[in-house]
């Protein structure tokens, strides 16, 4: 790159000169008039070529990262609004949300799985604390979808029970019944004077009855109730009032049985026979009718 030198710069120089040859040779006014008025002086400058290439460049270190902070916050905000939420009632958290909220206070009811109409609530409601205003013993019923902790309902319902009721003072009179939707079982769990009052024939009734053959045809809200009531009859010293009966799932066989493949060989045997002896018989008729005619 090319330094332009002005010529004022050097003019104290050419000055000096001329007046030094003016001095030597007179003659040469018109020469140094000619250096005085001569045009720029151009040099090349290797060094301040390379500076002035860099500073000709415009400083590109501010807009570039103006641009990366803004592709940064597109590249968030796009994630955060096409970025699946998870929800709330999920089956893999809700489990553990029954665990954390504790034991419900204004109902006897935890319906995580949304299973149960507003009506089977109600008479839960009427039914549980009714019970526990008489005989001192309160239940909670729980609904989870699904069991991700925990190899089946037994374990979950007392680990709910020690959870919600951590002291023996605390859970002697409670009982917590679990109902899982998705693996269609139930399980009961509670304290020493809950499982006194109930009886170990009917918490067995209920957890193999009750809970699961109902919720096997997804009738669950029959399902809670109709434990509800049997546990309270059994608290109350009534007659147990049973529960329904398993359905016995018999597939009707397409193979037929020994007898009936014995009885359609015979009568397939007598009508193939009677085929083959009209076959024969009949041709030899006509035959010998027209013989006689001759």
């Amino acid at each position: 790159m090319e330094t332009i030198l002005a010529p004022h710069s050097f003019s104290s120089l050419f000055n000096l000169k001329s007046s030094l040859q003016q001095q030597q040779n007179p003659k040469s006014n018109s020469n140094a008039f000619t250096l005085a008025n001569a045009k720029p002086i151009c040099c090349n400058l290797k060094k301040d070529s390379v500076f002035q290439s860099f500073s000709a460049i415009p400083n590109t270190n501010n807009w570039v990262s103006h641009v990366q902070r803004g592709l940064a916050a597109l590249a968030i905000s796009l994630a955060l609004n096409f970025t699946p939420v998870l929800a709330a009632g999920s089956a893999f958290a809700s489990e553990f949300d029954v665990l954390n909220d504790g034991p419900p206070k204004e109902s006897y009811v935890l319906d995580d799985a949304g299973v149960l109409s507003r009506v089977t609530k109600s008479d839960l409601k009427n039914l549980l604390s009714d019970l526990e205003y008489r005989k001192k013993i309160r239940i909670n019923f729980v609904t989870v979808r699904k069991l991700t902790s925990k190899a089946d309902a037994f374990e979950y319902a007392d680990q709910v029970l020690e959870r919600w009721y951590p002291t023996l003072e605390e859970g002697n009179n409670k009982g917590i019944v679990v109902l899982v939707t998705s693996q269609k079982e139930g399980a009961v769990s509670g304290g020493p004077e809950f499982i006194k009052a109930v009886g170990d024939t009917v918490l067995d009734a209920t957890v193999s009855q009750n809970l699961p053959v109902l919720a096997t045809d997804e009738k669950y809200n029959e399902a809670v109730y109709s434990t509800a009531k049997r546990l309270v009859a059994a608290i109350d010293g009534l007659p147990d009032p049973g529960g329904p009966e398993a359905k016995e799932n018999k597939r009707e066989s397409n193979f037929k049985t020994k007898e009936e493949t014995a009885e359609k060989r015979d009568q397939f045997t007598l009508v193939v026979g009677g085929l083959l002896a009209i076959a024969f018989v009949v041709p030899m008729a006509q035959y010998y009718a027209y013989v006689s005619k001759k």
